[in-house]
């Protein structure tokens, strides 16, 4: 059992202690002939074949996605020979995969069922890749918009500079180089990047992530769970922390150097886990666009405020060890099980030329729309 303090309630309960046991991570790509169902049994698949875990211990199915298919998790539970107990879509934009996971490992504290798998799966032409309905944005309904509304603001307040955001894309496409499951695998150097077109100044194209489709999943099982089936290296999930603030980019924050969303989610995260920034060995962060990875490592704790755009090659924490969203591509739905994936991999010791030495503790932050809503997961041995 876990004693955590959850909300503003001063009582600490007992929950049951949950675990990602198994991950996997298809081939992300620009396009494919596969249907969405398809590409989500891939992941899915993968994890069945590594675990040997009967269909009929699975108790849940989720799936994260922004697809307008209707009956998806049914669907694809059929597909799988599964027949679980819950089985449920979530949607939450960008930040589904986080949002899945957290109501799977909700499921399981609760004691509603021991075991969930989690599938994220995104085709290239999501509904969830422009904002139409958001009024408040008018003509500028696309997300490198508010980027660059981010980028000036932080720039003008503590002088952040275009290197400082090219050098986020110089790192994490350096790291995609040993993930083979990302989307671009060929290094970009600094001088690359400061060259790279500007769509809407100062944010150029290769301080965008790129759309793409794919699917990641996760096999998460409570504490009996992971002992009955005598699990050697299980994952914890040992604090959470959420926060929407809004739908609209109006409501997003007052200062839009920071987000408030992620500041909040981080508080509540670190605070059910007990531990601090300092532990914290890797951290897989959203970096949809350049300018979120140096606001993350301020919001999240790791640096002062002002402080982000010189902290990019610091060398105490590893962050976006698979490439991030920027080297891996963003299939919406699949981005942040991705995430959870990458950290569970370097925990567990297992990802490969991408390893993180002594890598005990990690982090996620996982955003939607211009971080009008955040998660925050931390995970460790």
């Amino acid at each position: 059992m876990q004693k955590v303090q959850l909300g503003k309630c001063c009582q600490l309960f007992e929950l049951r202690r949950v675990a990602i046991c198994y991950y996997s991570t298809s081939k992300f790509r620009k396009r494919s002939n596969s249907s969405l169902f398809e590409l989500a049994c891939e992941a899915c698949v993968d994890i069945l074949a590594k675990s040997q875990i009967s269909q009929t211990e699975i108790d849940a199915v989720l799936v994260s996605s922004s697809t307008q298919e209707p009956y998806t998790s049914s669907i694809v539970s059929e597909m799988l020979g599964i027949r679980p107990s819950i089985s449920q879509r979530i949607e939450s934009l960008c930040n589904s995969g986080t949002n899945a996971i957290i109501s799977a490992y909700s499921h399981i504290i609760s004691g509603l069922c021991d075991s969930a798998l989690v599938v994220g799966v995104e085709k290239s032409e999501s509904p969830g890749n422009v904002l139409t309905w958001d009024i408040t944005r008018g003509s500028f309904a696309f997300p490198i918009h508010w980027a660059s509304m981010f980028a000036k603001a932080h720039m003008r307040k503590f002088g952040t500079t275009e290197e400082q955001m090219a050098m986020v894309s110089v790192k994490n496409h350096r790291n995609a180089v040993n993930n083979p499951a990302a989307l671009f695998r060929k290094a970009v150097t600094l001088e690359g990047v400061m060259e790279s077109k500007k769509i809407v100044p100062p944010i150029k194209v290769l301080d965008c992530s790129a759309i793409c489709e794919g699917a990641s999943a996760v096999l998460i099982m409570s504490e009996d769970k992971v002992k009955s089936f005598g699990i050697e290296d299980p994952v914890w999930i040992t604090g959470v922390g959420m926060e929407t603030r809004s739908a609209s980019f109006a409501a997003v924050a007052a200062d839009l150097s920071a987000s408030e969303s992620v500041r909040n989610a981080a508080k509540k995260a670190f605070r059910m886990s007990g531990k601090k920034p300092r532990d914290i060995d890797v951290a897989e962060v959203h970096d949809a666009f350049t300018i979120l990875e140096i606001m993350a490592y301020e919001d999240l704790g790791f640096v002062e405020k002002g402080k982000g755009g010189r902290f990019v090659d610091n060398c105490e924490i590893a962050f976006n060890p698979r490439g991030g969203i920027l080297g891996s591509g963003h299939p919406v739905g699949a981005t942040g099980i991705a995430q959870v994936a990458e950290v569970a991999a370097q925990i567990q010791g297992k990802a490969c030329k991408r390893q993180v030495k002594d890598c005990e503790n990690g982090l996620v932050q996982n955003l939607a729309a211009a971080g009008t809503s955040a998660t925050v997961m931390i995970m460790n041995k």
